[in-house]
């Protein structure tokens, strides 16, 4: 028998009580319960901004200058430097 030790972690939110009734109201219409309404919404609404932020989608010309400058040498600058320290910091921020 294979067991699995799912941790389950919580979140609290305090609404107002008309936002608390709209999202009963809502989650009654998909016959779902109120976690279940909420969990749904919120994981649509958290991959669709990950991927709004992960994915870069490019016309023909765009992707052809892209993939041109991935050719040519890296030169760093200072600007550069800079440029990837922020974005070291940023990416770190999450973790």
């Amino acid at each position: 028998m294979v067991t699995t030790n799912i941790k389950r972690k919580r979140i609290n939110l305090r609404l107002e009580s008309g936002v608390k009734q709209k999202i009963e109201r809502a989650a009654g219409f998909e016959g779902k319960k109120v976690s279940q309404f909420i969990l749904a919404s919120a994981l649509e609404n958290a991959e669709k901004t990950i991927h709004e932020h992960e994915v870069m989608t490019l016309d023909a010309q765009d992707s052809e200058t892209f993939l041109n400058a991935l050719d040519k040498p890296v030169r760093f600058n200072k600007a550069l430097s800079k440029a990837l320290k922020s974005h070291e910091e940023v990416v770190n921020m999450g973790k």
